[in-house]
């Protein structure tokens, strides 16, 4: 069976800087003229989206079509399940066509793993419910990486929805598997229960206490994954006491949000377009590290030194 990548924890530390290694090579064919390699040429891979995606779901696509695979996109809307077949019937039947890798959205926390059961594909969790986020936790060390520097040492607050938000769940843990210190803030409605054992972080309900921070990672209120009664009083309220600004903010902090943005919600609208920050940076590191994750699955040998020799065979071209 090909390995998956279901959560942030199915790699070591090792792992990830290989994985970010990887990135850095992919980088250099970006900056060419012709921004393709043939390394997954002959290769399938189906990205199947059933929760709305744009930056994820894009990154995906060209990621594979760099590397030359043949990618097909299947959307929620419109296809089988909208006529109530199950996600295992709709793998079943993909998993005919002999894809090697099934990326998956789904709003159902496990879905992805559930998927696995039914196909010999690789499978990468693209984000599944409140679970987990695995290939954005990545592009978002690599991002602190190249932007910031070292992550081990460095101090990460997660600021806002921590308890419905899958980019938190994976983040704090692939921040802490690198060596950093990880605090969250936020109202406690929003908090996991018992988030210092649970998740290893110190916790904090006062937005002062990101002073301390490196980076501030500014979380998307997840108001569809709220349910009734919304769990603040109003959003007017969330960004008078937890809304991320300029004023909140000490010189030589970094400013991390996943998007999509909520302007004047969890982020000042001045602060979101602020060229100081690293979402801009985050969004372009997506494709790349999707990159060097597809092809880590598909076409890495076995071996650090088959796969340095591989590598550079796959980004000469």
């Amino acid at each position: 069976m090909p390995r998956s990548l279901l959560a942030i924890t199915d790699v070591d530390r090792a792992e990830v800087a290989r994985l970010l290694r990887v990135a850095n090579r992919f980088r250099e064919v970006m900056a060419r003229d012709i921004k393709k390699v043939p390394t997954l040429r002959g290769r399938t891979i189906v990205n199947l989206f059933f929760e709305a995606s744009t930056r994820t779901a894009t990154s995906f696509e060209l990621a594979g079509k760099r590397l030359s695979a043949d990618v097909i996109s299947i959307k929620g809307k419109g296809s089988s399940l909208e006529k109530g077949e199950s996600l295992k019937d709709t793998v079943l039947t993909l998993a005919s066509y002999a894809p090697d890798v099934l990326v998956i959205r789904h709003q159902s926390a496990g879905a992805c793993a559930l998927a696995g059961r039914y196909t010999d594909a690789a499978v990468i969790n693209a984000g599944d419910g409140k679970h987990a986020h695995p290939t954005q936790a990545l592009l978002d060390l690599y991002t602190v990486e190249r932007e910031v520097g070292p992550i081990d040492g460095l101090h990460v607050a997660f600021v806002g929805d921590i308890a419905h938000s899958r980019v938190a769940r994976s983040g704090i843990a692939g921040f802490r598997m690198m060596g950093a210190k990880v605090s969250v803030v936020g109202p406690p409605t929003l908090l996991p229960r018992h988030a210092e054992e649970s998740l290893g972080v110190d916790v904090s309900t006062d937005i002062a206490d990101i002073a301390d921070a490196d980076v501030v990672y500014v979380l998307r209120m997840q108001l569809e994954r709220m349910g009734p009664g919304r769990l603040v009083p109003s959003l007017r309220e969330y960004a008078a006491t937890y809304g991320v600004s300029h004023a909140r903010l000490r010189p030589g902090q970094r400013v991390m949000h996943a998007g999509p943005i909520n302007r004047g919600v969890e982020i000042a609208d001045d602060l979101a377009d602020d060229p100081g920050t690293l979402i801009v940076p985050q969004a372009a590191n997506g494709m790349i590290v999707r990159m060097a994750v597809l092809y880590d699955l598909i076409a890495a040998p076995e071996g650090a030194s088959e796969q340095r020799s591989a590598l550079g065979d796959a980004v000469a071209v």
